[in-house]
């Protein structure tokens, strides 16, 4: 194999992946109201895909800078409002929600991401569904 050729496999392994597979993706907010008829199915983008991180297997011999977890976060988002359908007067019936435009690989900013991701199933409908496509 040519030098070009495994310097050029290398590249991409190493770069690649991590550039390539952190991204918007179509994901639906279910939301409801306690007061109001009807949960609301809501489209929108999130953040979501692969990021390279460093193993921490060898944290004795690696400084604590070298041992960055990145996770896909938004690099631009903006936030829509929706209009919860069967509300009563005296309730609030507007969503904001927030909308990937574009996203990066870094460090989980908590003062808008959930950075830990658990299996438990939260986005469901108990009420009728309508949906809303922004």
């Amino acid at each position: 194999m040519s030098p070009f050729f495994v310097m050029s496999l290398l590249f991409g392994l190493a770069f690649g992946q991590a550039a390539s597979l952190c991204a918007p993706s179509e994901y639906i907010i279910h939301v409801e109201k306690r007061e109001c008829a009807y949960c609301l199915a809501i489209n929108t983008t999130i953040c979501a895909g692969f990021c390279m991180t460093r193993d921490s297997n060898g944290k004795k011999l690696l400084l604590k800078s070298a041992l960055s977890q990145n996770v896909c976060t938004y690099k631009e988002m903006l936030y829509q409002t929706a209009l919860i359908p069967g509300c009563p007067h005296h309730t609030i019936p507007y969503y904001s929600y927030p909308v990937a435009v574009s996203c990066k690989c870094g460090k989980c900013n908590t003062d808008y991401s959930d950075c830990v991701h658990e299996k438990v199933r939260t986005n469901y409908c108990t009420k009728p569904q309508k949906f809303c496509n922004m």
